[in-house]
């Protein structure tokens, strides 16, 4: 998008709130500037983080000059990339980040950004998650998002994942056509594919993560960063979190617009689907739910599949700061 759209952008945004989320004259002003003035954030095909994609305005206003979006895959390779210092901020999966946690990867959580955006579909034989037991579930590879997520659902009513489902492993790319053709019993869906598979009226949906509990009480997507960033920058942390904090409001109050804007940016083809998503996601629950109570919720999940041996006191202490984000729950109070 062009200098000019996105000035346009930022004008069309209506309501006084919105337009106070983008004031660069509000406090933050009175803080040194950030330590570094080049950020690099994760892209990937998952249109649920569209804060990460409507921020760069908000980034630029809090002194980065060069925002760039690293290509992704969105799960374990993009995990990989914060840990090594290819991305410096992205969101990422709670199942995903605890076992990275565990092993020592250099990640730290610095908060929730949203909840509610994984559904999962089952064919005419399944209606429950019990259902799950005996039969086929398609997925990437063993350990990735849809995987732990399948798991954390099965452990936490007694089925055990590895011996109880079998699990089909192939291309993202082919997954849903495999549940759309029937070879596979279940599959779980991020956007914008759940909006795909109910507009073809394929299969039913067996958990929907934006209203059924408990998992609509927990963030999916969580704001993670490297560790060596977080630690030698603690200023761009909290203008980078502060950002993403704001874009996710624009989210929330501004869906429409918001949906254009990713569409005319090309992070995502379908505005319908994409208007669809932003309107069902809760995103304003960033004030509302406790990031730590969502880690310790899937860790303890993770204890019962046998993914993890660490207790989640253990995950939390080691990979969290929430210093940046206490703060500014008090600065933005809306």
């Amino acid at each position: 998008m062009d200098t000019q759209n996105r000035r346009g952008f930022l004008a069309t945004l209506s309501c006084a709130g919105a337009v106070a989320l983008i004031d660069a004259r509000s406090s933050f002003s009175q803080e040194a500037p950030p330590e570094v003035t080049t950020i690099r954030l994760a892209k990937n095909r998952g249109i649920c983080i569209a804060p990460v994609y409507v921020a760069e305005e908000l980034l630029r206003a809090e002194g980065f000059t060069d925002v760039r979006y690293v290509p992704s895959d969105g799960g374990a390779e993009q995990q990989k990339a914060v840990a090594s210092g290819e991305i410096d901020i992205a969101p990422s999966f709670p199942p995903l980040l605890i076992p990275a946690i565990e092993a020592g990867e250099k990640v730290t959580v610095i908060a929730g950004l949203h909840a509610g955006c994984f559904e999962l579909f089952g064919n005419e034989r399944i209606r429950r998650i019990a259902d799950l037991k005996g039969k086929t579930v398609g997925v990437q590879e063993l350990g990735g998002a849809p995987y732990a997520f399948v798991s954390s659902m099965a452990a936490f009513i007694g089925i055990n994942p590895t011996a109880d489902i079998r699990w089909v492993i192939r291309p993202t790319a082919t997954l849903m056509e495999l549940f759309a053709d029937g070879k596979i019993d279940a599959f779980l869906g991020f956007p914008p594919e759940p909006q795909e598979l109910r507009a073809r009226k394929i299969g039913r949906v067996i958990v929907k993560s934006a209203t059924d509990r408990p998992w609509s009480q927990y963030f999916c997507c969580m704001l993670t960063g490297n560790r060596d960033f977080v630690r030698r920058h603690p200023v761009a942390t909290k203008r980078v979190l502060r950002a993403m904090i704001k874009a996710t409001d624009i989210c929330a109050n501004q869906p429409e617009l918001v949906a254009r804007r990713i569409v005319d940016d090309g992070f995502t083809p379908r505005y319908d689907y994409a208007v669809q998503l932003l309107k069902e996601i809760p995103y304003a629950k960033w004030r509302e739910y406790d990031p730590e109570d969502t880690l310790r919720f899937y860790a303890l999940r993770l204890r019962e599949a046998s993914m993890i041996k660490s207790a989640p006191n253990k995950i939390i202490a080691d990979g969290t700061d929430w210093r940046f984000l206490n703060e500014l729950k008090q600065e933005l109070k809306g």
